[in-house]
């Protein structure tokens, strides 16, 4: 069954729409169309957080509510979904928890941010858990800027909204909703528009190859969180538009060596698996991008733009992973270091997308590192991400894979500098030197806003000894500069 409409929940009743632009973006709807103008437009890129609603979905039963940035996630993902905003949250004259909170400890002053604030706290007062401490409410607030007010007092009143449970008219009418959006959740394969220009959603993998063989120049997007940019801030059109979100490509496949991950995959969902192979990767993961960013973006979206700057591919590259690509009926699979060819160019065939990553886990006998250097501790871009697999026999380097993100057009592996350290002896600083003033042998470093050549050239060497002296044995209190946050929960 085909649909020719994308369908989602708002303030209780059905919406369905089927004539609209394919990248045509949630907050364009809200602002032009609804007219709900609560939902801010800041940067118009993901990163100020000012746009954030909320989306709720049906998983076993129950609802999840993540924070998504409406400036850039489009239209048509909302299919399926319950759309919240700040417009939702009173109810009868009366204030959510979250907006009590904030006002009364005087969270907001001009007022542009509080919306898309309030909204974050609304998901997480939601979905905390055991996340209500000062740590996890920065986490949930990473995404969303405040030039007037500063933090503290909406930290405060963050900890206080979600110091319960979360009763709320939402809770108390969770049934309702579920049932809702299990009855919306059809299964069919969306196709809204015309062999030109369309929005497309295919309900399964089969269909998804068919159709992108068909159209190889459609954009896929999984949480658009890359090609939302390029409508916002390049101003592209994009005529067609295939969302993989009901393709069944977002599982999670766990076995005696590896983490296999669908491409749709969320960073938020694959999280706790990546954190589990060692918990440099969680602390990345936690770094990347926002909760927004988290929640939409893709395992597969974040290799498949090939970017020099994506957090996972190093990270994936230092392990060992591959890459499983799809065309037709044909699926092909490759090591991941052989997947970036060139900038924004990849070992990918017209028609041919991202099926699936696979992840090794760590040997017996290895030691995993990773580090992020940017200019922002959280949501920022790195400037130079550095990760590495370090094999130990005997106190000497057995096996070493090195690779580094930032620091050239693609990711990729610094085999001098891996060549320098096999075989060496791991407690010998010496050689730890030798290998670093190998980076120049791998790299040569590109200038831009973020850092100069020079700079990524110094942080990369020192990240090769940073790691081999956490593996020899030193302190990582010695070694990096400890998250300051848990400090000033003591403070306050």
């Amino acid at each position: 069954m085909t649909r020719g409409c994308i369908q989602f929940r708002r303030k209780g009743r059905i919406i369905r729409l089927d004539r609209f632009s394919p990248q045509a973006t949630v907050l364009d709807w809200l602002r032009i169309e609804e007219r709900s103008t609560g939902t801010k437009e800041g940067c118009a890129e993901g990163d100020c957080g000012a746009c954030t609603v909320v989306i709720a979905r049906e998983q076993d039963g129950r609802l999840n509510y993540e924070p998504v940035n409406a400036c850039i996630v489009t239209l048509g993902q909302l299919d399926g979904t319950e759309l919240i905003t700040v417009e939702d949250l009173a109810h009868e004259g009366k204030l959510h928890p979250v907006q009590t909170a904030m006002a009364a400890g005087h969270g907001s002053q001009c007022g542009f941010c509080t919306p898309g604030i309030v909204m974050s706290l609304f998901a997480h007062f939601h979905g905390k858990g055991d996340r209500a401490d000062r740590a996890g409410i920065n986490d949930a607030l990473a995404g969303n800027l405040c030039r007037c007010t500063g933090y503290r007092s909406i930290v405060d009143a963050a900890r206080e909204a979600c110091s319960g449970p979360a009763m709320d008219r939402f809770a108390a009418r969770q049934g309702e909703t579920v049932t809702a959006l299990k009855q919306l959740n059809d299964g069919a394969n969306i196709f809204v528009g015309n062999d030109t220009r369309f929005f497309a959603a295919p309900s399964s993998e089969s269909l998804l190859a068919l159709l992108f063989e068909r159209h190889p120049d459609a954009r896929i997007i999984g949480g658009a969180t890359d090609v939302g940019l390029w409508i916002t801030k390049k101003l592209l059109t994009l005529d067609k538009i295939i969302h993989v979100g009901r393709a069944g490509l977002d599982w999670i496949e766990e076995t005696a060596d590896a983490f296999h991950f669908g491409a749709a995959v969320t960073l938020a969902r694959a999280m706790p698996s990546l954190a589990s192979i060692d918990p440099d990767i969680g602390e990345i993961v936690r770094r990347f991008g926002s909760v927004q960013v988290r929640a939409a973006g893709t395992v597969g979206g974040s290799i498949a733009n090939a970017s020099p700057i994506g957090d996972l591919a190093p990270l994936f590259i230092a392990l060992g992973g591959a890459v499983e690509l799809r065309k037709g009926n044909q699926i092909r699979s490759l090591p991941l270091e052989q997947f970036f060819i060139s900038y924004g160019k990849q070992n990918r065939e017209a028609g041919e997308f991202v099926r699936s990553l696979s992840v090794p886990k760590l040997p017996p006998a290895n030691f995993f590192k990773a580090f992020k250097i940017s200019k922002r501790f959280d949501e920022d871009i790195s400037t130079v991400l550095g990760a590495f697999r370090i094999g130990v026999e005997a106190e000497r380097i057995a096996s070493v894979r090195v690779a580094f993100g930032g620091m050239a057009a693609t990711p990729k592996r610094a085999l001098a500098v891996e060549g320098a350290l096999l075989g060496a002896s791991l407690n010998d600083p010496a050689t730890w030197r030798n290998a670093a003033e190998r980076i120049g042998d791998d790299f040569t470093p590109l200038t831009d806003m973020r850092a100069s050549a020079e700079y990524r050239d110094h942080v990369a060497k020192n990240l090769v000894i940073k790691a081999l002296a956490e593996i020899a044995g030193a302190s990582r209190g010695a070694t990096r500069i400890l998250d300051s946050r848990e400090a000033i929960d003591v403070v306050h």
